[in-house]
């Protein structure tokens, strides 16, 4: 797995582009009017946060923490940087701004972040930023570009465990769907994040120690004319005791004796002996990982047939054979032929295991299909899943945003026509207040210099905006939601990046945490996110006090 830490140094970004460049331009036009304005290096704090969870669901899976640190701790713009910037910016920019950035870094500033791989909901900050605040506007971009598409494709995967259940391996095999090779790598990362088991992608195995899965394609099978081109036909056993000196004759008299057998039902006369040759073929290569794609000619009638004469041909020899991948047609029907075949062949020629042998399926799969096949019934033991899994089919962003929240302790507030975009001013800390069932019942946000609140103490919680909506919670547990994870230069204690297994198992531990009704798909419960009463009587003098009043005549 990759090194987050080299010698007390982090690392930087995964991604070599991930430089302070990768923003947008008005960042360093707003950067140049805060310096000429002589407003710079004031203290400003912002939050991330997100207004809506995607894919109709009522969660969210906090994802790109990592990534978001490992620039921060390497923010520095280079020679060839600034002279970019130079050429970019009008003319009349006076040349004190360019020294002005040749010093920036982020030593100055703060960030408190719920730990990544934490189940998260609207308008709670993910991340609070605070420093001087042409930094802190630099950082804007790239920190909502490297958080977006990592939970909002986290949430995806989490999404796709839900539906498949625990029991099942999820496979992610969508590097040649993805919006191209960052989109590719990313979603490998945050689909293992999400619940996924392994990968297709191998640069993602190498970078993050994503356990790698794969077979073949159709392209091999095809490529096979007949089982005369394989030429080396030896194989030893797989305890080195024996050596079979002709494994596709053995494989040939399996075949003849599954064509004479019961088991089928008569339903095979001659396979494709093309397709044969290349089953045999691989197993000949992969003795004790043969996995083979089963639908390149016919499933019931040649292809199924086929792996079984060449597994049961590696029995013989004491390897045992993984299983088959069905890629097109009824998933369902098929997968529960196959596991008819294996288990009538267990009983025939007392073969024990063969009936469990594993069945994956693929073929553009997504939530609803995966949905529609519990509800037929399936054998399917692994889904590999591809378009709709990484490119988020359903919701194509998850719509972070950035927001000024105070500046020189100075709380600020956004309004709108839309209140679902009115922000929640000042310095916040987050809690989430748990249940006597163990359950989270409620988020609540307080300003920074409240007393926290304490399990057994009756708490109000309102909603941010709506006066009606409000409720006493006496928690059982409280947590503290925002850690600190950089704090520049100064003593505190920084929170450690863990490694990508342990949020995946943070993640996982987090959704079963859920109460059921929060994470079903159709019509779940919305989460509850509350602010304190204190903080919602501010919200409400600053809003009142903010907003323009009109005048009729």
């Amino acid at each position: 797995m990759e090194d987050i830490a080299n010698g007390g140094k982090i690392n930087g970004p995964t991604n070599p582009m991930v430089t302070p460049l990768l923003t947008d331009l008005y960042q360093f036009t707003m950067a140049y009017a805060y310096w000429k304005a002589g407003k710079h290096n004031e203290r400003a704090v912002f939050d991330l946060y997100f207004r809506r969870n995607p894919f109709g669901g009522e969660y969210t899976i906090f994802a790109g923490l990592e990534e978001c640190i490992r620039l921060i701790a390497n923010f520095k713009l280079r020679e060839d940087e600034i002279s970019f910037i130079r050429e970019s910016l009008p003319s009349t920019c006076e040349d004190g701004f360019y020294d002005y950035l040749r010093g920036v870094d982020c030593s100055d500033v703060e960030i408190y972040a719920i730990t990544e791989g934490t189940v998260v909901f609207p308008k709670v900050p993910l991340v609070r930023v605070e420093g001087p605040v042409s930094v802190v506007q630099l950082l804007e971009t790239p920190l909502v570009n490297l958080i977006n598409y990592a939970s909002l494709v986290a949430t995806n995967a989490a999404r796709h465990r839900f539906v498949a259940g625990k029991s099942k391996l999820l496979l992610e095999f969508g590097l040649r769907r993805a919006q191209g090779p960052d989109g590719g790598i990313g979603a490998s990362k945050y689909c293992y994040m999400g619940g996924f088991d392994a990968t297709s992608n191998v640069a993602a195995g190498r970078l993050f120690g994503i356990p790698l899965r794969g077979t073949h394609s159709h392209a091999f099978v095809s490529s096979f004319m007949s089982p005369d081109e394989i030429l080396d036909k030896s194989l030893n056993s797989s305890d080195g005791t024996t050596l079979c000196e002709d494994f596709v004759s053995l494989v040939q008299a399996w075949l003849r004796k599954l064509k004479r057998s019961h088991i089928l039902g008569g339903l095979f006369g001659e396979t494709n002996q093309s397709e044969v040759a290349a089953f045999t073929s691989y197993a000949l290569a992969f003795p004790n990982n043969f996995l083979a794609l089963v639908d390149t000619y016919d499933v019931v009638r040649s292809g199924i047939p086929n792996f079984c004469a060449v597994a049961l041909a590696l029995n013989d020899l004491g390897y045992k054979a993984v299983g088959i991948r069905l890629d097109s047609g009824d998933l369902a029907y098929q997968s529960c032929e196959a596991r008819k075949f294996f288990c009538a062949i267990e009983k025939e020629f007392n073969n024990p295991h063969f009936g469990k042998m594993s069945i994956t399926a693929s073929n553009d799969l997504n939530e609803e299909t995966i949905d529609a096949l519990n509800k037929q019934g399936h054998e399917v033991d692994a889904f590999g899943i591809g378009t709709h899994l990484v490119t988020c089919y359903a919701q194509p962003a998850l719509g972070v945003v950035f927001k000024l929240v105070e500046i020189n302790n100075q709380p600020r507030i956004k309004l709108s026509e839309d209140v679902s975009k009115v922000s929640i001013p000042c310095k916040k800390r987050c809690y989430r207040l748990y249940g006597k069932e163990g359950y989270p019942l409620v988020d609540i946000i307080i300003g920074e210099k409240e007393p926290a609140p304490k399990a057994g103490e009756r708490i109000l919680c309102r909603h941010p905006f709506n006066e009606s909506k409000r409720a006493y919670v006496v928690p059982q547990r409280v947590e503290e939601l925002l850690k600190c994870y950089w704090p520049g230069t100064s003593d505190k204690h920084r929170e450690e990046l863990p490694p990508l297994k342990d949020i995946r198992d943070r993640c996982i531990q987090q959704l079963e945490q859920m109460r059921p009704d929060h994470m079903r798909r159709l019509n779940p419960t919305p989460y509850k996110v509350s602010v304190s009463a204190k903080l919602y009587d501010f919200i409400h003098f600053l809003w009142l006090n903010e907003a323009p009043v009109g005048e009729l005549q």
